[in-house]
């Protein structure tokens, strides 16, 4: 799991709730190289790491929301969230945002239910 880059939890607990902060593609202290697609499938690579912390895993998850700096990029983002979820399909928003964290692209967050 990557240090979280400002003062926040990167995931509670909340009764049979876990709840992560949004995830980037970080690795080693910086943004990855190389654009979009690296730093989605890095953010949610971290996304997993941070629910493995808790017992969690991508196929718990129930809600997520990706924030786009461009939805030129939705479709591509579309085919690698449906690779990486495969036959899981959490519910999901995708917004359009005017800027992210360390100059990122992308950004995930999750929901996941441990009942």
């Amino acid at each position: 799991m990557t240090k979280p880059v400002g003062p926040y939890t990167p995931i509670v607990k909340a009764g049979p709730w876990l709840i992560t902060s949004g995830q980037v593609g970080i690795a080693d202290g910086a943004i990855v190289e190389g654009g979009f697609e690296p730093q989605l499938r890095q953010a949610m690579s971290n996304l997993a790491a941070v629910l493995e912390t808790r017992g969690a895993s991508l196929s718990d998850v129930t809600k997520t929301t990706v924030f786009l700096t461009s939805m030129d990029d939705y479709a591509l983002m579309n085919g690698i969230y449906t690779e990486i979820f495969g036959d899981h399909r959490p519910a999901r928003s995708a917004v359009a945002v005017g800027q992210l964290p360390l100059g990122a692209v992308v950004e995930i967050e999750a929901s996941a239910y441990m009942g």
